[in-house]
């Protein structure tokens, strides 16, 4: 696209005068940004939008979030019959609130009701509520752990998950029609569906049944009040619910952070609201270490994603990654199902392709199946719907802090995973042991696996082609050997006739000692992703070895 045609068509249009004014900014002092603006424009994939905030085609603003709410709208009005509703949730992102309210204007004035939370909530209640209230979609604002440039619009489907095959390139297809802020049904010109606010019901009903997925009432009675937890939600919306959640369980002693339960777009204390980074912890880990805590809770800025901080054998605090805190809980999850005799043959897990395989084989010595999927909650979610009939859903994880339990939530859900975790903690102790023994547990029953994500950052148009160029690489000239040890299989997600999963832009190199290495450019950021698992004593000595390898 000609930027600067798109820039000119954005000066003289029916644009308000201040992301005018914006733009010539932006032309004066920076015009390389002023071209990434406006090259082309911001991609609404299966996933939705996600990008920076600001004027032009390839920002989230009024305009962009506007023409795919009337792009989901027309979709919705021609293959939906009956009664149409969208719910609606929002993070504390700066606008946030205000492209829920343009969305949620824009589907009304569509004919379409609207079911809008009165303030923020998380992304795993916007999919909760879309079941709870019968509605044909939802949709949530939020970045997620994105930097707080970012911000996003994530679309669900009647389900509770978000949209996959078919309906996402059907979607996509839709959106991609409106060319023009112009087709866009900001203001009403016929019957409106209606605006309805919801709130404290939902959540009531949501803590209700996450409360009903607890399996060690008697090990809570007997330890909750002697076990010390920290919980920030990093300025997002976990604040409103977790730490109730946790008070409902019967966990007494839970200490804040207040400056962190502050909800803030612009994320003061922290330089990236993402529990899976280590600063983001911080202010937690020194809270913990004050007050003697045995348990570090942190949630992302929509409170979907999960970071934990346990103490080791010396008595320090440890951050735990995505797949070690998924394999405590699976294994944690299975041995009460177990004992409790809820394991008959119809229940299965899920993982996603990047996730340890330490889950497969957690699942494998309980006899109960493991799925794996591509990278992504709503894959998971998706193989919940497909066996709503013959099966249930016990657990499901990934290893970017993502996991969930149970089938009220269609998403990874921090709420759920926090009282998880909290509970584990109080069956642990009912065992004289802590969370860090019963991971030694799973290690010494299942073997030893240590798992790292390595990203590049390549930004802007260039960077995206850097990207592509890497991947093309590798594709077309795979390693012959990683860590030393020869490749013994390849898999490229670009040819679902053969992984038998949807086309992905995904490879996968395995070597003959089952260590593997998965390469990813990510799907919301400007990033590749390295993924590199590791088996056995040397698991430490052969990730050291891949990053030299592939990050060098």
């Amino acid at each position: 696209m000609d930027f600067n045609e798109n820039v000119q068509k954005w000066l003289t249009g029916s644009f308000d005068p201040e992301t005018k004014t914006q733009i010539l900014l932006l032309r004066n002092s920076d015009p390389a940004a002023l071209e990434d603006a406006f090259y082309k424009n911001l991609e609404f994939g299966t996933g939705g939008l996600r990008g920076i905030m600001g004027p032009g085609t390839n920002r989230m603003n009024r305009y962009t979030v506007g023409m795919a709410t009337q792009g989901l709208a027309n979709y919705i009005n021609s293959h939906v019959e009956g009664d149409k509703s969208v719910c609606i949730s929002f993070d504390s992102r700066n606008n946030s609130k205000l492209f829920a309210k343009i969305s949620a204007d824009v589907l009304s004035n569509n004919g379409i009701r609207v079911w809008l939370f009165d303030n923020i909530r998380p992304t795993p209640e916007l999919s909760y509520s879309i079941r709870l209230k019968k509605a044909t979609a939802g949709i949530m604002i939020t970045a997620s752990h994105n930097p707080k440039e970012y911000n996003g619009y994530k679309v669900f489907w009647a389900d509770g998950g978000q949209i996959t095959a078919p309906v996402d390139k059907e979607i996509v297809e839709e959106v991609a029609r409106i060319t023009d802020p112009g087709e866009v049904r900001f203001e009403p010109d016929g019957p409106v569906g209606g605006i309805d606010i919801m709130g404290r019901d939902v959540d009531e009903a949501y803590l209700r049944d996450i409360l009903s997925l607890m399996l060690s009432p008697e090990s809570r009675e007997r330890n909750a009040d002697k076990i010390k937890i920290v919980y920030t939600p990093l300025h997002g919306c976990g604040v409103r619910l977790m730490p109730e959640a946790l008070q409902r369980i019967g966990f007494k002693h839970i200490y804040h952070i207040p400056e962190q339960d502050v909800s803030d777009g612009d994320f003061p204390t922290v330089e990236s609201p993402n529990p899976e980074e280590p600063a983001a912890l911080k202010m937690a880990l020194e809270k913990a270490d004050k007050v003697g805590a045995d348990l570090v809770l942190a949630t992302d800025p929509d409170a979907d994603r999960l970071g934990i901080a346990i103490r080791d054998a010396d008595g320090k605090m440890l951050r735990l990654n995505g797949n070690q805190t998924a394999s405590i809980l699976t294994y944690y999850i299975l041995t009460r199902w177990e004992e409790l005799g809820k394991l008959d043959g119809t229940k299965y897990c899920v993982k996603t392709i990047v996730t340890t395989e330490l889950l497969a084989d957690i699942c494998q010595g309980f006899g109960v199946p493991c799925y794996n999927v591509l990278t992504g909650f709503k894959y998971i979610a998706e193989v919940v719907k497909r066996h709503e009939a013959d099966g249930e859903f016990i657990c499901g994880g990934e290893e970017s802090y993502g996991f969930n339990a149970g089938q009220f939530v269609r998403d990874k859900c921090a709420q759920v995973s926090g009282c998880l975790v909290a509970e584990c903690a109080a069956w642990a102790a009912d065992r004289g042991k802590t969370l860090y023994d019963i991971l030694q547990e799973v290690y010494e029953k299942f073997g030893y696996r240590l798992e790292e994500m390595v990203y590049i950052v390549r930004k802007g148009k260039s960077g995206a082609e850097e990207i592509a160029r890497i991947m093309s690489d590798y594709r077309f000239s795979p390693p012959e050997t990683i860590a030393g040890i020869p490749v013994v299989k390849v898999v490229d997600y670009m040819h679902p006739e053969k992984t038998g999963l949807p086309k992905s832009n995904v490879l996968q190199f395995f070597n003959q000692e089952g260590d593997v290495v998965t390469v990813r450019p990510s799907g919301t950021e400007p990033k590749i992703k390295f993924y590199f698992g590791a088996k056995g004593e040397g698991a430490a000595r052969k990730i050291s070895l891949l990053k030299e390898e592939f990050i060098s």
